[in-house]
């Protein structure tokens, strides 16, 4: 099955560069018309775009025999297209520059090979020209040999989902700040809680995925007809700095509004440093500060509010 697979791959892979390499024109004798042939259009790009260019540089960045790099160079100076100058740091070595011409040639081929590209993509809307995008920036990074960044996703609530809610709280914050399981246990009556009263025309919990894997979750949870609680928002250690407390507090606070709140609170401790700077950033204002004695630590208790 592997070598069927890979086999496979191989196969969709070749069939992609020979439809591109066609629509393209990379094929042709003259790439797009111009002067250049395909190898010498891309050195004449390198040299282009870059501040200071020697030969080492290209045949190191394109993988490209020494040999054949200075007969390229050797064939674009003896028609006019770029010069060469020594190099102020090292004797050994000469600079590369484009002649007038060959900026010419060079903004030509490149406003031509921009027009080709906006042909190619002109038939498809703008999803799909999104889904492309995507495509190729995921092949490029896996081809790179690089892992792609995780794209966070949020979800309602699936059966398993609230046991999970349960045990990341009640683990990480005896880890992080010695709470007793009597947090966790506060973590499991808010949750049952929720499930047992739930409304659906006014409450509803977020569980945040990245590649599948559950990393956070938030819960909008009803007090009044008009106030409303945002409970229990989580990220993993790991899955944080990325925005995703933020986002799941945008995501419960405009909920919030859609269904007819106009105004939410939250209770926390002030030793929640990033949990508080969550809530700061979207708005929400301490009201009340208390010192109290819970999860076998003491604490100050605050409550914050915002208006909608």
């Amino acid at each position: 099955m592997a070598t069927a697979s890979l086999d496979h791959a191989v196969a969709c892979v070749r069939r992609f560069t020979r439809f591109y390499t066609r629509r393209m024109g990379v094929l042709e004798e003259a790439l797009l018309g111009s002067a250049f042939t395909l190898p010498e259009a891309r050195i004449v790009y390198e040299i282009a775009v870059r501040d200071r260019t020697t030969a080492s540089d290209l045949v190191a960045d394109l993988g490209l025999d020494p040999g054949y790099v200075s007969r390229l160079l050797k064939s674009l100076e003896e028609r006019g297209f770029i010069t060469r100058r020594p190099s102020e740091t090292d004797a050994r070595q000469y600079l590369l520059d484009l002649t007038p011409l060959g900026r010419r040639e060079f903004n030509q081929i490149n406003r031509k090979s921009d027009e080709e590209v906006q042909k190619l993509l002109a038939p498809l809307g703008a999803g799909d020209r999104a889904r492309l995008v995507a495509a190729l920036s995921t092949a490029e990074a896996l081809l790179a040999q690089e892992r792609p960044e995780p794209q966070c996703t949020f979800r309602d609530l699936r059966p398993g989902d609230i046991g999970w809610v349960i045990h990341r709280h009640g683990a990480l914050y005896a880890a992080e700040y010695g709470w007793d399981v009597t947090f966790e246990a506060l973590v499991a009556k808010v949750c049952a809680e929720f499930v047992e009263n739930f409304d659906p025309a006014k409450e509803r919990a977020w569980i945040a995925e990245l590649d599948g894997r559950i990393v956070g979750s938030v819960f909008l949870v009803k007090k009044t007809d008009e106030i409303a609680k945002l409970r229990l928002l989580y990220v993993e250690p790991d899955a944080r700095g990325r925005g995703i407390g933020r986002r799941l507090a945008e995501e419960c606070i405009s909920h919030a509004r859609a269904v007819g709140y106009r105004r939410m609170e939250l209770w926390t401790n002030d030793v929640l440093t990033s949990a508080r700077k969550i809530y700061q950033a979207v708005g929400f204002k301490l009201v009340q500060s208390e010192p109290h004695q819970s999860f076998g630590k003491d604490l100050l208790g605050e409550t914050w509010e915002l208006g909608l």
